[in-house]
């Protein structure tokens, strides 16, 4: 009989089977579960963050694929100011393991703009998180990074580029180290440019590169020629109030706006306001015959080597010395002439002309950087009316100036200036009639007459039928003014047999040289400045030389003495 032999521990019995199985289940759903659940918060995590959550160093919220600021574009698509990603480099003090004295050293060698001292006190403070160095460039980085301190951190954030240096820069602006808008375009739309719901369309303007450029060029080329201490100039479309061009000298680099001095950063044409002078004067002429005071422009003014307005003597340049008529008094740009046609015209009426351009508040215009307009105020009499005629004691930007040449020439009606381009989103603004249009017809002879047989000689360019007025103020120097410090300016617009643009240029305090002959008056300095632009930007802006067409100079040349 065989024995049979049951090893003891090897007998299980179904029902202990089963609970084991059944807790091994147990066990490993709760695990699923449980990894279920971890996944499920990362993936949310993950999606929250991809939606909410803004870009490293922005601060803002959106679309991590969007641009954490707005492109700006000229009106042809050129980038004028985009964001790029830039390195910062910071330092943790507490978790410096190097020697602080040895490393401030280090750093001062690779960074000089802070001393060894101050780099030393922020290595020893009690800070736990200082910048160092902002926007840096990667041959920095990699030098501080090779000093192997583990306190020293590198991040990347978003830098505001602006590709072409000083190109239109008090248009553009600049933003703070923050990325904030802190000038121009940028700081008037920077809720626009930095919304994640709005940032990704980027800002396009009126401004075309190609004419900045040329402006640009010509000022600066005159500015440094006459030893002025400043210049500015505008482009304008006249019918839509588009600003083509707009320039403020001394330049300005918007990628380093803090190396810039206070009077690079000043915005010339729109935050300063001068006297300009006998640009001026068309204005006055163009009122008086609105309103009747002049009913020909042969209409004769007695001209004087001097006229008495109160205790002042008014005098002029040019002395006729006769009677003279209208179209001599703008060819010769007299004073004499324009002070009385103002008188006649009366200071209520010349005001509310002038409030009707726009002239007595602040210009309208998207930048923030605005002038307020100096007016001679509660003492607006005859005498102030007079001066105000023929551009003294009125202080106004050279933008006011341009948008009163556009709605002079354009038929004689306002619209505000814009820097933003025209289109089916910004369409031109219904505007205010100021001068009727056959004034403004006429007034288009009287002012090619300067340029052809006037002051403004040298601002002709061949073809291109330019018509404007120079203007020459002096300038308040110890509470007085005086002849040896000027402000020049040539407004003109052209092609003046159909009008489509003006173009303004200005010199503050420019110089008399051997080749203006010891003058330092706008017909010798500023305007040869609007010839070269306009030759320059003619045929960007469509315009193409002729010399078959012009204004109707038979409707003045016949009021004109030869003498």
């Amino acid at each position: 009989m065989n024995a049979i032999a049951i090893e003891r521990g090897r007998v299980s019995l179904p029902g202990q089977r089963q609970t084991t199985l059944a807790l091994t289940y147990h066990r490993l759903m709760l695990m699923m579960l449980v990894f279920a659940g971890v996944t499920t918060l990362i993936v949310a995590r993950i999606l929250y963050l991809s939606v909410f959550a803004a870009p490293s160093g922005t601060g803002l919220a959106g679309d991590p694929l969007l641009p954490a600021r707005g492109d700006i574009l000229d009106r042809n698509g050129v980038p004028l100011a985009r964001n790029i990603d830039a390195w910062s480099i910071a330092v943790h003090p507490k978790k410096l393991l190097g020697d602080p004295d040895e490393l401030a050293v280090k750093l001062n060698e690779l960074m000089p703009e802070k001393s060894v001292d101050q780099y030393r006190r922020i290595l020893t403070s009690d800070k736990t998180f200082v910048y160092l160095s902002r926007r840096a460039m990667p041959e920095l980085v990699a030098a501080v990074n090779a000093l192997g301190e583990p306190g020293i951190a590198f991040d990347r954030e978003p830098e505001r580029l602006y590709p072409n240096l000083e190109l239109a820069a008090h248009v553009i602006g600049y933003t703070d180290l923050d990325g904030k808008g802190a000038a121009g375009i940028e700081r008037a739309f920077d809720q626009r440019l930095s919304d994640p719901a709005t940032r990704g369309e980027p800002i396009q303007l009126s401004i075309d590169a190609r004419v900045q450029q040329a402006l640009e060029a010509e000022l600066s080329a005159a500015m440094h020629k006459f030893s002025a201490i400043g210049a500015a100039g505008v482009i304008m479309d006249v019918k839509t109030g588009e600003i083509l061009a707009m320039s403020s000298l001394p330049e300005l680099n918007p990628n380093v706006p803090g190396k810039g001095s206070m009077d690079a950063r000043f915005n010339r044409i729109t935050l300063g306001v001068y006297e300009l002078g006998s640009t001026f004067k068309p204005f006055t002429v163009a009122m008086a015959m609105d309103a009747g005071v002049i009913k020909s422009l042969g209409q004769m003014y007695n001209c004087p080597s001097g006229l008495k307005a109160g205790g002042f003597t008014i005098t002029d340049t040019h002395p006729f010395n006769r009677a003279c008529s209208v179209s001599e008094i703008m060819q010769e740009s007299s004073n004499i002439g324009t002070a009385q046609i103002a008188a006649q015209l009366g200071g209520a009426r010349q005001k509310e002309f002038l409030r009707k351009m726009g002239f007595l508040d602040r210009v309208e215009v998207e930048l923030m950087e605005r002038g307020r307009t100096l007016t001679p105020g509660n003492d607006w009499g005859e005498v102030a009316t007079m001066t105000v005629g023929y551009g003294h004691g009125i202080a106004v930007t050279p933008l006011h100036l341009a948008t009163g040449y556009a709605t002079l020439f354009n038929g004689g009606v306002w619209h505000p200036a814009t820097l933003l381009k025209v289109g089916k989103n910004h369409p031109v603004p219904e505007g205010r009639r100021v001068f009727s249009e056959d004034t403004s017809y006429k007034m288009r002879a009287l002012l090619r007459l300067v340029v052809t047989h006037g002051t403004g000689k040298k601002a002709d360019a061949p073809g291109y039928r330019i018509g404007g007025k120079t203007g020459t103020a002096e300038k308040i120097v110890g509470g007085r003014y005086t002849g040896a410090a000027v402000v020049t300016t040539f407004a003109g617009v052209f092609p003046m047999d159909e009008p489509r643009y003006v173009v303004i240029a200005m010199l503050d305090d420019p110089k008399a040289t051997a080749e203006t002959y010891g003058f330092h008056t706008a017909g010798w300095n500023v305007a040869p400045v609007i010839s070269k632009v306009v030759s320059r930007v003619g045929p960007m802006l469509g315009v193409h030389p002729s010399m078959d067409k012009d204004a109707n100079l038979a409707e003045v040349l016949p009021y004109v003495r030869g003498d």
